[in-house]
């Protein structure tokens, strides 16, 4: 949970300079939008290869590794001079993002009870909204006074946990039970295949959805009226991003209750389907509330990320469940990374679209992709009570 507060922390402190980093270097939205592209693009190989990795030298290991990986990218961000220095040290960041969600969430998996499981998940994943919450704190404090580049240097922090981990974390027993890992290609024939391609559905909608919606979020809420954005300052923008994830927070824990007692499925399709209907409500607020949106934006954002990022819980928990031990690292690493890879083309959709019809418009495209995820769910098997073997 520690490695995932930390994990969000630095990558989301772009998505929060990104105004600034406009202004300074003279960006469009779509140029802005790049830079998340690519660190998502190298997070989902950076994913991939975790995964591959932690079945092989396990998952503690591997979870150090991905610690100390985005902690110097997001430190040395701090000494780009312009896009392509940027998007190579976001890329970095984005092979530690990838990485430490595949180590981390199978060790989390392993180490838990079925009827336990998804409440351990949703906790380890709700570190994202703390993350997220911390660097809007960090944003509000350091920004106006030192500028972006004392921002990023402060990512370069996460690697001291490291320490830690290397100390107190434990191998999970059933990796150490292992004979070995199986061949990766086993995750495309049967009776196997079918499902890592549903899954990897699953996961792109999701993912795209998400990254289409979170990495505008800072920049939707400091953008201009004039430009469908909605017109808060820097302080502002922190602060409403706060109590967004603190609703994002409590949709994490909140789903892994529901997802033990209820079941996976339809935990998350609830989840989902009000996620697809708050999200056009939201980007347009500016539009339909007039004077009143900063009021109206700052009672919704709670509930966008309580049902619009809280079902998040579920793959940690359900991927898990539906491979064995021996391929579970790289099932995971290359289901979820590839929808990751695939959802890189969210923040430039969304920034193309709010170049052309404004921040609201852009956001309200998201909605399409909640509801893909709402079909796709049925399409694999009910996990809950799985014994992992």
């Amino acid at each position: 949970m520690a490695g995932f507060v930390l994990d969000s922390y630095d990558v989301l402190l772009y998505v929060f300079v990104v105004q600034t980093l406009r202004s300074e270097f003279h960006w469009s939205a779509a140029t802005a939008g790049l830079v998340s592209s690519a660190t998502l693009i190298t997070s989902a190989l950076g994913g991939i290869g975790a995964g591959f990795l932690s079945d092989r030298i396990g998952r503690r290991r591997t979870l150090i590794l991905t610690i100390l990986v985005y902690s110097i990218g997001s430190g040395g961000s701090a000494a780009s001079t312009g896009l392509l220095t940027l998007i190579v040290w976001r890329c970095i960041v984005g092979f530690g993002l990838g990485g430490e969600w595949s180590a981390g969430a199978v060790l989390v998996a392993e180490s838990w009870p079925p009827r336990h499981r998804a409440k351990a998940i949703a906790l380890m994943q709700s570190g994202w909204a703390l993350g997220y919450m911390l660097a809007a704190a960090a944003t509000a404090f350091i920004l106006p006074r030192f500028g972006w580049r004392v921002l990023f240097l402060t990512g370069l922090l996460p690697a001291l946990l490291t320490i830690w981990i290397q100390r107190k974390v434990k191998e999970t027993p059933l990796w150490s039970a292992r004979k070995a890992a199986s061949p990766w290609l086993d995750l495309f024939r049967p009776p196997l295949a079918k499902r890592t391609w549903l899954c990897t559905a699953l996961a792109t909608s999701m993912l795209f959805a998400y990254w289409g919606l979170n990495t505008w979020l800072p920049g939707f809420l400091s953008a201009p009226r004039s430009q469908g954005g909605a017109g808060l300052n820097v302080v502002q923008t922190s602060a409403w991003i706060f109590t967004m994830q603190f609703g994002t927070f409590l949709g994490y824990a909140s789903f892994g209750w529901l997802a033990d007692w209820w079941g996976r499925r339809p935990a998350f399709f609830v989840y989902v389907i009000i996620a697809a209907i708050l999200t056009p409500i939201y980007g347009l607020t500016p539009v339909w509330a007039g004077s009143h949106s900063e009021a109206w934006l700052l009672a919704l954002g709670p509930l966008v990320g309580f049902f619009g990022t809280g079902f998040f819980s579920l793959f940690g928990t359900m991927l898990a469940e539906l491979y064995p031990t021996s391929i579970r690292g790289s099932a995971q690493g290359f289901v979820y990374n590839t929808g990751r890879a695939a959802s890189a083309l969210a923040p430039f959709a969304v920034g193309a679209i709010a170049d052309r019809q404004g921040f609201g418009a852009g956001l309200a495209l998201n909605s399409a992709f909640f509801l893909i995820g709402a079909a796709l769910i049925f399409t694999l098997p009910e996990t809950k009570g799985t014994n992992l073997a």
